[in-house]
């Protein structure tokens, strides 16, 4: 019989010990469903960074250094979707503790995670990111991460609720949902605080229900049952991140300032089924803490020891920024100075400061340009208050031209109410520089649907309502208003697509009102060329049948697609109206219907409207229809105009008062007319006495 000393029984009673040590970490095997480490020593885990497994089974994710990461995970992958590819539901229980530098001031936390690559914490970053993402990864879909985060450190720019909070995150460390740190307590139901930096174990049982897609964390000082009530409860859909397996394992990292400890000292894990409890009783023991250091007692000895410095240094810190300060305000006084007058007192109503115009359009930045035109460009703005999305056009303004009368009539405008107009909301004026704001038009303007390289063809039945809804605007601002509103620039790029694709007129910014029983003063030509009436060049008084003879070539460009001065095949600059009086002459009018609608339109009403583009665009302005009038035949109140001996054209109308005539008197003449021909480079339709 072997007898065995003293020496020989304690060395067995050690491998004794250390045997089942190794089998309370194993905690009977791991199937790739569970497992259960109430310590680590012997366990398969994959560590990197500062990770590291102590003599006595402590895990420690990172050491106290400053700029650390630490990870440490399971080194299979794990099946996160059964058989039939449906989301597995998953249960986790862990016991840590963190060993902040101070007891009021820690570093960044620590997270248990869900990962489908290695790569992506391996290009992690220390400080807020915890170890999980980086600058390009944080926020980004194809991270596939989801985190249970024990933050420590309140980031501004992350978010963070506070310095001492749990979190559930996805694929991005901005938290989904986030509580201070601390438990429900069963008995009385009251929220218990829990400091994160304790230096104390706590567990932590996170449970996903797969079904459910619910995800719920629970915390409690180690040796408290779980609490009834989670501590979070959020709906998280899993396949978002986990396409098949995943890895699952903690992540920790420092800042560069101030350090801290984390320490992991038992894990379980379990598939479809709660996790295996942790045996308390096995679990290592946590280092003895060093003594408690304050930040705010230690930032304070160290003021008293160079005292006189920042003293001095704050003086002239004070003064530095308070002339900084005053050279800032003087700048931003004059960045944002406006031209204010007295009279303008009855108007402040209507009137928007720079400032919050600045701001909207930021700083009329390019991002924001809708668009430029011959009289200005257009910016899109967001205002604060009230929250409202505008457009607002910056045009220069001659100050001879009578800037109180201008300001005046754009005040009038802004009464305006027609469902086919555009609001004009309020104007700003600064130096020589003139703002103003309109409602924004979700859909742009309609000439680039016409013109612009815009895959989005509009319909002959969209045409035809947004030409009737122009006409319905005109008529309201030339009869029905309580004064006559002349708009002196009626074109494509000034009528806008509201969300429902209606045509609605805007931008009055050159806009003429006077009384019904009165005339427009004259004034100098304004407009665009194309769309300027003849006799405006004459006379230079606005008329509402200058604006008629603008809606005229309005409706041509819309039904043909054309603008009213183009180059032809050969080069040429044909005008839009002369072209389809001439093939209304030949009898092909309907050919040249813009071909994008390949031959799909109502012939009745694309009749009508060339028909009626024509007779507005007769360049004696009297025998124009009113507006009223061009309603009528729009509605089909009226027979379709007739032609036939009543239009004298742009071409013939030159000639003749070469010879003497005048289209005044022309227009006044006797009916009693005969149509004849001109040959050269058209033929066109001519009135003459009787032949």
């Amino acid at each position: 019989m072997l007898l065995l000393g003293p020496y020989h029984l304690v060395a067995l009673l050690l491998l004794l010990v250390a045997a089942g040590r190794c089998l309370a970490a194993t905690g009977g095997g791991d199937d790739g469903r569970q497992f259960v480490y109430n310590g680590f020593i012997g366990v398969d885990l994959t560590l990197d960074g500062a990770a590291q497994v102590m003599p006595n089974g402590l895990l420690m994710l990172t050491n106290g250094s400053l700029g650390v990461t630490g990870h440490a995970f399971h080194p299979f992958l794990l099946p996160f979707r059964n058989a039939t590819g449906a989301m597995r539901s998953f249960s986790t229980i862990f016991a840590f503790a963190i060993f902040g530098q101070y007891d009021d001031l820690s570093s960044d936390g620590m997270a248990f995670f869900v990962s489908t690559s290695k790569e992506t914490l391996s290009g992690a970053h220390s400080g807020p990111y915890l170890g999980l993402l980086n600058k390009t990864s944080n926020g980004n879909q194809s991270a596939r991460v989801l985190a249970v985060e024990l933050d420590t450190f309140r980031d501004a720019e992350l978010q963070d609720i506070n310095n001492n909070h749990v979190g559930v995150d996805v694929d991005s460390l901005v938290s989904r949902h986030a509580s201070p740190s601390g438990y429900y307590d069963d008995d009385t139901g009251m929220f218990q605080g829990l400091s994160l930096i304790s230096r104390k174990a706590m567990q932590v049982w996170v449970d996903y229900d797969g079904t459910a897609k619910e995800i719920t964390v629970t915390i409690a000082p180690l040796g408290v049952a779980k609490p009834n009530k989670p501590l979070l409860q959020t709906i998280i859909d899993l396949s978002d991140v986990v396409q098949s397996t995943a890895y699952v394992g903690f992540s920790s990292a420092t800042g560069s300032i101030v350090s801290a400890k984390h320490f992991v000292l038992g894990w379980s894990f379990a598939l479809d089924e709660p996790a295996p409890a942790l045996n308390i009783s096995m679990l290592p023991a946590l280092p003895p803490a060093s003594p408690v250091q304050y930040a705010y007692t230690t930032r304070f000895a160290i003021s008293r020891i160079v005292i006189i410095a920042p003293l001095v240094l704050a003086v002239m810190l004070a003064l530095a920024i308070g002339i900084g300060i005053y050279i800032c305000v003087r700048r931003q006084c004059l960045k944002y100075s406006e031209v204010r007058e007295d009279w303008e007192v009855p108007f402040g109503s209507n009137r928007f400061s720079y400032k919050d115009l600045f701001h909207a359009t930021k700083g009329f930045s390019d991002k924001n340009l809708l668009g430029r035109g011959g009289f200005g460009s257009v910016y899109k703005g967001v205002l604060r208050e009230p929250e409202m999305e505008v457009a607002v056009k910056r045009m220069s303004h001659d100050s001879r031209q009578g800037v109180k009368e201008f300001i005046a009539e754009v005040v009038s405008v802004g009464r305006l109410r027609h469902r086919n107009l555009v609001q004009l909301l309020g104007y700003c004026r600064r130096k020589d520089e003139l703002l103003l704001v309109y409602e924004y038009m979700k859909n742009g303007s309609l000439d680039k649907y016409l013109h612009g390289r815009n895959d989005q063809v509009l319909c002959w039945s969209q045409r035809y309502s947004i030409i009737k809804g122009v006409a319905s605007s005109l008529l309201y601002l030339h009869e029905d208003w309580e004064q006559v509103v002349i708009h002196r620039d009626i074109k494509a790029s000034n009528v806008l697509l509201d969300s429902k694709m209606n045509g609605r007129l805007g931008d009055f910014g050159l806009a003429r009102i006077y009384d019904h029983e009165n005339a427009a003063e004259t004034t100098h030509v304004a407009g665009t060329m194309g769309y300027l009436a003849p006799e405006l060049s004459r006379a230079g008084r606005p008329t509402p049948f200058s604006d008629v003879y603008a809606f005229g070539v309005f409706l041509l460009e819309v039904t043909c697609g054309r603008k009213p001065i183009f180059i032809d095949d050969q080069s040429n600059r044909v005008l839009l109206v002369e072209w389809v009086l001439e093939h209304h002459h030949n009898g092909s009018m309907l050919d040249k219907v813009d071909p994008r609608l390949r031959g799909e339109f109502n012939t009745e009403e694309v009749t009508i409207v060339l028909k009626l583009g024509l007779l507005c665009t007769y360049p004696s302005p009297n025998a124009r229809p009113i507006m009223r009038k061009v309603m009528q035949y729009l509605d089909h109140d009226q027979l379709p105009p007739d032609l036939s001996g009543a239009y004298i054209s742009y071409i013939m109308m030159a000639q003749m008062q070469n010879e003497g005539f005048d289209s005044h008197d022309m227009a006044c003449s006797q009916p009693a007319v005969s149509v004849a021909t001109l040959s050269g480079e058209s033929s066109v339709t001519i009135l003459r006495e009787g032949r």
